[in-house]
């Protein structure tokens, strides 16, 4: 039945080419030899409510387990509200509390708020999303030297998505992050970070939704870059 479906559908072509990208650039970051490599799991939950036809309110809270899923790395609680400009733009502002482990064990805790402007389109069956954001993070402001000295970051996301009009709607992404300022860093570089995602929406109904995801994140232009295979599993509330 897929393979019919495969063969007849001409729209499902672009996509293909997309995922066949995508799996070239992950199999390329793994032939890049990183010094440090890591397999992580994702556990989220999101809940957004809507206010009105245009606004929204949103809260989510996620786990990332890293160290081949032996430890809990990350966890954030991420709250925001979003505005719907019209039926191609959406805004939105937000702000996460992070703890993220340290070496010793102890958590780093860290403050990020961000804005962003998402632009969406739907070219049948393929929706096309890009999304630009600005964030702020504030880290270990009363526990280190640079603590009150905020990392600014500027992030693209280009989301392309297969709409099934059924369950399951298929999906990948990229992401790029490209430093305006951080303590630390050498700021002459255009990206020091990227993810790359393949994954599908199962929708249970127009309220509930799951998501499944393979995703691969490397660094770049640091010090012993970091390269992550994760799988993830994320559930969302909409009402």
């Amino acid at each position: 039945m897929i393979r019919q479906i495969l063969r007849s559908s001409t729209a499902i072509k672009p996509l293909g080419r997309l995922i066949a990208c995508l799996m070239l650039l992950v199999c390329s970051g793994r032939m890049l030899s990183a010094q440090v490599n890591d397999a992580g799991l994702w556990m989220s939950v999101s809940v957004e409510k809507k206010l009105t036809q245009k606004f929204a309110i949103n809260v989510a809270e996620e786990f990332r387990m890293n160290e081949n899923i032996t430890e809990l790395g990350t966890f954030f609680t991420d709250a925001g509200v979003s505005y719907k400009i019209n039926k191609y733009f959406k805004c939105s502002a937000n702000y996460r509390f992070t703890n993220k482990r340290r070496l010793d064990d102890s958590y780093s805790k860290r403050h990020r708020y961000y804005v962003d402007l998402t632009f969406r389109k739907k070219f049948k069956p393929i929706i096309f999303q890009l999304k630009t954001e600005f964030r702020g993070e504030y880290k270990d402001i009363n526990s280190s030297d640079d603590g009150k000295v905020p990392s600014y970051y500027s992030v693209n996301k280009l989301t392309i998505k297969y709409d099934l009009q059924k369950k399951l709607q298929p999906y990948l992404y990229v992401e790029f992050f490209s430093p305006l300022k951080h303590p630390g860093h050498h700021l002459g570089v255009f990206m020091d970070q990227a993810k790359y995602c393949i994954g599908t929406e199962y929708v249970i109904n127009r309220m509930h939704t799951l998501d499944f995801f393979y995703l691969f994140q490397k660094e770049y232009n640091v010090k012993d870059p970091l390269s992550e295979y994760v799988i993830g599993v994320g559930y969302s509330l909409n009402f």
